[in-house]
């Protein structure tokens, strides 16, 4: 059995985040503009994850708001990544899970960027799912086994809540690090007994799978993860016109959620490449709050009043401390300094 490994040096995470910027730079400009700070240029880091972010790429909301922008889209597979992206300086926004985040304002150096949204918070579309042919049904059952799931993620750090619930410790079981693609490979191999992964490779897992629980279940139970948008330091100090921009195109997004599901379900199909059923399955899987909602006390708050986000992702960072996932957990000043809640009530203008 194998415990899990401590996460990688800053020094290896800088390494990675150079060849991010260096791809994401010599990929993506057309127009030009070469230097990364330019107030013209905004990189968004996104999933292929049913989100308002696909929505907001889809109808090109955020091109029509800053018509004078260089806009790049660039696609992840999960939160490591996008920490790594930061370092390097490659991003100026991008979707990220609660846990990395979490992960990424803990230590001494912490990440320069801030929580500046909600995307969503994971309900039934992150799970833990064992193969059927291993006979297992529950999650203390996984005792022994092999469980895959992309480290440093939201899965990662519900799926470490499942097995403290469940009496198990993570030396109990074989902690496998794997992207999404990955587990399903893995798993289509034989090669892993279980895994805690997000759509749409989830829906692929429970085809021949049993769910053992949920980010759902997981969250009512007290360790909620959330899907946050975050944008560098360096955009708030240059461009912070930029950001009220996105705030707006990505409050629109919520709201067609729930005021246009037909329009949703269409551009999250087209940006999937998936059939509008499964679009519309996907989407009906997660939890999308309102604009007012988001800010609201009970979520991210407003500025000189941040809310309850704030105590979720202090949460987060203990639970990683006691897990020996990261060293020790911030000050709730210091997460507190990595909220950037400063206009957020013009979105619901």
């Amino acid at each position: 059995m194998s415990r899990v490994p401590q996460g990688p040096s800053r020094r290896l995470l800088l390494t990675g985040a150079l060849a991010l910027a260096s791809a994401a730079v010599t990929g993506c400009s057309s127009d030009g503009e070469e230097s990364s700070g330019s107030a013209k240029r905004l990189r968004i880091g996104y999933f292929a994850f049913p989100s308002g972010d696909l929505i907001v790429k889809n109808r090109k909301l955020l091109e029509k708001a800053l018509p004078g922008y260089q806009i790049t889209w660039i696609k992840f597979d999960s939160g490591a990544s996008v920490n790594q992206a930061f370092i390097g300086k490659s991003l100026d926004i991008a979707a990220l899970g609660s846990s990395p985040f979490a992960r990424g304002v803990s230590g001494a150096s912490p990440i320069p960027y801030k929580v500046a949204w909600i995307l969503d918070v994971a309900g039934e579309n992150e799970a833990l799912v064992a193969r059927k042919d291993t006979g297992v049904s529950d999650v203390a059952g996984l005792k022994g086994r092999t469980v895959a799931t992309p480290f440093a993620s939201t899965s990662h750090y519900s799926l470490l809540a499942a097995l403290e619930t469940a009496g198990l410790k993570t030396s109990d079981v074989e902690l496998i690090d794997l992207q999404p693609q990955a587990i399903l490979a893995a798993w289509q191999r034989g090669d892993i007994d279980a895994a805690y992964v997000w759509l749409p490779t989830l829906d692929e897992l429970r085809k021949t799978g049993v769910q053992l629980t949920s980010s759902k279940v997981i969250g009512s139970a007290g360790k909620p993860t959330l899907d946050l948008a975050v944008v560098s330091d360096d955009l708030i100090a240059r461009d912070p016109k930029a950001i009220d921009a996105w705030r707006k195109a990505e409050a629109e997004a919520l709201r067609l959620l729930k005021s246009d599901p037909e329009g949703s379900v269409k551009a999250v199909s087209a940006e999937l490449g998936i059939s509008t059923a499964d679009a519309e399955a996907q989407l009906a899987q997660g939890v999308f709050l309102t604009p007012e909602q988001v800010t609201s006390a009970d979520w991210l708050g407003t500025d000189g009043s941040p809310g309850k986000l704030l105590s979720y992702v202090t949460d987060t960072a203990e639970f990683l401390t006691d897990q020996k996932q990261i060293d020790a957990t911030p000050s709730a000043d210091a997460v507190r300094k990595a909220f950037y809640l400063k206009g957020l009530p013009d979105v619901l203008k």
